[in-house]
Order: structure tokens, then C-alpha cells, then sequence
């Protein structure tokens, strides 16, 4: 007899990621209980995934934990706040122990390697969808924000744009590719890596941040809205990686490095005078200053406008293709 809800809770969820001593009760109650520290703020970040929308059916199911839990992180990076707890809620059609196995295990080991402790959620039957909340803390007026670049700032980058969306196509079968780089491109989408590290870096330096989910331009674009300016972006500096300008054409490269999505890098401002520390911060990711902040409103690549694809990102009501891109 397949095992039922609160066995599967039991057997895969309980007692997941990292042991906090600021978990006072986690899975198994009505509710969590967490000691938050004193004279900290709480950041709080909620994404879902879709089998079909946000990854591949038939996707490992290692990476299908891994990037829940990756996802929402990366929205905590991007605050420079620094994770702990997290709520996991999982619809499944049916209850597949194998691939529960992979799951869990795709999730625990990011959650410890993060330091957060899986705390509580819930279990259903349906398509398969997985909701997770994290939480984390900053320090009171500390959090980074969409809001507060100026005029004159650089725009910097972390890590090569573009590669989750070249990963996606290869899996797809959409473009070619062999050995290393096809590898390495398609790690790059199986296996995001949150850049907390550097979120809690730039506390203090960056004056806006943003992670990049729905494609450069787009989500430049929305943090030029929140602090009501534009930006200039020169296509030459955008850092592209061997393995991207190994498999596409030159005329695609940029084109994956502006428009394509997950790629979960930090996207943030600051001003010139930061330019020394930003370069000799340690934060196991290489960054490039890419731009420049502006008064006239709008994102200019080379100064024209983005392609429509480009600029808007990923819209999930905007009739595109089931699995984004």
C-alpha cells in the first residue's frame, strides 16, 4: 500500500536542512515557532514552480528541490538578507517515493549548505507544484532594495547572463551542443546557485539590487522603475561565458544574455567610488560593471531600446511558451 500524507511527511520532510537552535517547534506541529534575533528584520520571499512552466516534465527531481528552495533564495539575495527557515508546500499527482527521495534530497542539501531549516509546509494531491516561503533577517534599515539608484551610478553584474537560458534550449533540443559546454551550460539551469554570499556583501555598497529571474533587460528595466530612472547597457561588456560563445552564434549571444531567464545573478547599482571595493570583494562569483544609471528613463542597449522579448521578461499570462525561456 503506497505510504499516506503524514508517512510521507515523516519519511522526507521532517527533520530537513540545517539544525537551528532558533527552531523552537518545525514540522509536525500546527505551526512553526522560531526565535527571531532581536533588533532584526524579517525578510520574507514566497515563489512557485509548475511542472511544464518552471522546468521540464520529467525533470530530475533532485534539481526540481534544489531549485525550489534556490529560487526563493536568490529573492533573499537579492535583500541581502541571510537565510534561515523555510516553508515548503508540495502538490503531488501521486505518491511517488522515488522521486520524493530525489526531491528531498535536492532541497536538503542546498538548505544546509544555506544554513536553513525546513520548518513546516503542507502535502496535497494534484499537479505537480511546489510553493516555498524563506525567511531570513537584515539588519533594521540594512535590507537592499529595487529602489535607490541615482544618476551616475554603474550598473554591475554577477556571474555570465545568459547560460540557464542557453541550458534550457539544449535541453530542448533547441541548440546544439557537445562535452563541457553542454554540460556546463546545462548545470547552469539544473542547479542555479543563490548568490547570498554577495547580497550580504553589498550591504552597504549597492544603492538598488534586483536578481535576475525573468532576463537582464527585464528586470533592469523593473528596478530602473522603482527608483525612477533609466539605464544606458553596453552590449560589449556583458560578461558571456566560453561555454555560451562556444555553442551559439554571435548574433545569439547577446540575445541569451539579455532576454533569457533563471539565471538567478545579482543585478545592483553603485556608485563610481565603489568601484574598488565592489572588484575586490569575495563573494566566490566574478562581477562586471556593465552600465551606467541615467536620468532619462528607460533601458538602452548600445543606446536603442531592447527588443520587445527583451525588455518586457517573462510574463506568465503572456501566452508564451509552456516551459519559459
Amino acid at each position: 500500500m503506497p505510504a499516506g500524507e503524514f508517512e510521507l511527511i515523516e519519511r522526507y520532510f521532517t527533520r530537513r536542512g540545517a539544525h537551528r537552535e532558533d527552531v523552537l517547534a518545525g514540522v509536525g506541529d500546527d505551526a512553526a515557532l522560531v526565535a527571531a534575533p532581536a533588533h532584526a528584520t524579517l525578510v520574507l520571499a514566497s515563489d512557485t514552480i509548475v511542472e511544464g512552466g518552471h522546468f521540464p516534465a520529467g525533470f530530475d527531481a533532485r534539481f526540481v528541490g534544489h531549485r525550489a528552495l534556490a529560487v526563493n533564495l536568490s529573492d533573499l539575495a537579492a535583500m541581502g538578507a541571510e537565510p534561515a527557515w523555510a516553508l515548503l508546500a508540495i502538490t503531488l499527482p501521486a505518491p511517488d517515493e522515488h522521486w520524493l527521495s530525489g526531491f528531498a534530497a535536492g532541497l536538503d542539501a542546498l538548505a544546509r549548505r544555506h544554513g536553513v531549516a525546513l520548518v513546516g509546509g503542507d502535502t496535497t494531491r494534484g499537479p505537480l507544484t511546489v510553493t516555498m516561503t524563506a525567511a531570513g533577517t537584515v539588519p533594521p534599515g540594512g535590507a537592499l532594495m529595487r529602489e535607490g539608484a541615482r544618476p551616475g551610478d554603474d550598473v554591475w553584474v554577477s556571474g555570465t547572463p545568459g547560460d540557464a537560458a542557453a541550458g534550457l534550449a539544449i535541453l530542448q533540443g533547441r541548440l546544439p551542443a557537445q562535452g563541457r559546454a553542454r554540460d556546463a551550460l546545462l548545470a547552469r539551469f539544473q542547479l542555479p546557485q543563490p548568490r547570498v554570499a554577495l547580497g550580504l556583501a553589498l550591504r552597504g555598497i549597492a544603492t538598488a539590487c534586483i536578481d535576475i529571474s525573468d532576463g537582464l533587460a527585464g528586470d533592469l528595466g523593473k528596478l530602473c522603475a522603482a527608483s525612477g530612472v533609466g539605464a544606458d547597457v553596453e552590449s560589449r561588456e556583458l560578461p558571456l561565458s566560453a561555454g555560451l560563445c562556444s555553442v551559439a552564434a554571435p548574433g545569439a549571444r547577446v540575445g541569451y544574455a539579455l532576454a533569457g531567464g533563471d539565471d538567478y545573478e545579482l543585478l545592483f547599482s553603485a556608485g563610481p567610488g565603489e568601484r574598488a571595493r565592489i572588484s575586490a570583494l569575495d563573494a566566490g562569483v566574478v562581477l562586471r560593471r556593465i552600465g551606467t544609471i541615467a536620468e532619462v528613463l528607460g533601458v538602452r542597449i548600445d543606446g536603442e531600446p531592447p527588443g520587445r522579448d527583451a525588455g518586457h521578461g517573462f510574463d506568465h499570462f503572456g501566452g508564451t511558451a509552456p516551459v519559459r525561456r
